[in-house]
């Protein structure tokens, strides 16, 4: 395959980026596209020039690290697939790409196609996690989970944290992110003590980098573990709650 690429560089935050044009006359259709981006970057090192930076780590579709927008969409045209997932047989032969970084402010770029993505970090530090002590792992079955309450939590447990539903959100939204850390907990028995107060906390945190969601659904297309938007109602409907039950927990419902 030939394959034509406009990849974004950018040298560093404050640097002024441009796109730069690079030819690949010889893509096997089997290569994943981070394989091919491999390739390119050999070649730009025999040449001594500087290779392309992109975040990469287990390829597996697991970790979360990689992400680009590959011709306006996060990890590019195949649904439910991440960047390093995708192959080259996705595209025809001859075509133009045009590849870019996340494209939001809470993402600033770092270098080429590397961006910041430690707003999603300050979330969960915010409260995504189980700070009880709750003593030695207990059977699985000692603590009965309703199969309905189980299975949701670990769909929404999928959610690897890429930031594809922020980059593709035209107002940089992160509710499907938060809403999907937040029920992975807090449909579960031992998410329940720190309910309230990990919602409050989280949501907060969330609004103080992310932008607000309207419900334009782009988020759950660019998923690339296609979780569903209805995680936000959840998130929505626990915070109005969490308002009112830390107030009464801290003694400051009014009469």
């Amino acid at each position: 395959m030939r394959i034509t690429l406009d990849i974004w560089r950018q040298s560093g935050p404050a640097a002024k980026g441009q796109f730069d044009n690079y030819e690949m006359p010889d893509v096997s259709p089997d290569m994943s596209f981070l394989e091919m981006l491999d390739v390119l970057n050999e070649r730009l090192i025999a040449l001594g020039r500087e290779p392309i930076e992109f975040d990469h780590d287990c390829r597996e579709g697991i970790c979360g690290t990689c992400g680009v927008m590959i011709n306006g969409q996060a990890h590019g045209p195949q649904k439910g697939t991440t960047t390093c997932q995708l192959h080259m047989r996705q595209f025809s032969d001859g075509e133009h790409i045009v590849v870019e970084p996340w494209r939001a402010a809470a993402f600033p770029v770092i270098r080429d196609l590397v961006v910041d993505r430690s707003p999603l970090d300050r979330i969960i530090e915010a409260g995504g996690f189980i700070s009880v002590n709750t003593g030695a792992a207990p059977d699985a079955n000692e603590i009965p989970v309703p199969k309905e309450a189980a299975d949701t939590a670990f769909d929404a447990a999928a959610c690897i944290g890429c930031g594809a539903c922020v980059a593709a959100c035209p107002n940089s939204a992160g509710q499907l992110f938060t809403s999907a850390k937040l029920a992975a907990l807090n449909l579960l028995p031992q998410g329940q003590a720190e309910r309230w107060s990990r919602t409050e906390s989280m949501v907060e945190t969330m609004e103080e980098y992310f932008g607000s969601c309207t419900n334009n659904g782009e988020c759950e297309e660019a998923c690339p573990k296609e979780i569903p938007i209805d995680f936000i109602a959840y998130m929505n409907r626990d915070f109005i709650k969490a308002k009112f039950k830390n107030r009464r927990l801290a003694g400051q419902v009014f009469p």
